[in-house]
């Protein structure tokens, strides 16, 4: 006989489950097909609720060496995922897609930064991370990057999704 205590685990195991086997299936937003989803996209799931981290302010930077770096904000949605970019000034930079496919070098460096005080403020919890920012190469102006972040108020786990 199963306690409450590993019902809600088990539960919580099930839906982590659910979110990242579907997370290669699903788009990001209704009727959005992968060519025209952006090119860098990322998904957070909160493991002390077993869902996903709505609400999340993201930011999107490409690092240069020249000393211009392009960023592009966006936040976590219901289901935990950033579905569009935007700038803060109008036009410029140019979108993510133009910034991502016109880059100079062959191999260039991204800063994904999750502001996930605010998202576990509202629920009084002291988290001990203020923000998660996780650094990541491009290789290949042909593949799509998508970043999962596994969360929690005293810890966080990324890789490479597909």
């Amino acid at each position: 006989m199963q306690t409450n205590s590993t019902s809600k685990i088990i539960d919580r195991i099930a839906t982590l489950t659910s979110h990242l086997s579907s997370s290669t299936s699903q788009t990001n937003k209704p009727g959005q097909t992968m060519a025209s989803r952006p090119p860098i996209t990322c998904h957070v799931l909160d493991t002390t609720l077993g869902r996903p981290g709505g609400n999340i302010p993201v930011s999107l930077t490409l690092l240069s060496t020249t000393g211009f770096c392009p960023r592009f904000n966006g936040i976590t949605n219901a289901d935990g995922r950033v579905t569009a970019w935007s700038t803060e000034l109008s036009g410029f930079p140019p979108s993510l897609e133009t910034v991502f496919h016109d880059a100079e070098s062959s191999a260039t460096r991204w800063s994904l930064k999750f502001d996930v005080s605010r998202y576990f403020g509202e629920r009084e919890i002291e988290a001990f991370f203020e923000e998660v920012e996780i650094k990541f190469v491009v290789r290949s102006r042909k593949e799509h990057y998508h970043v999962p972040v596994l969360l929690g108020p005293y810890n966080y786990t990324t890789y490479r999704g597909s």
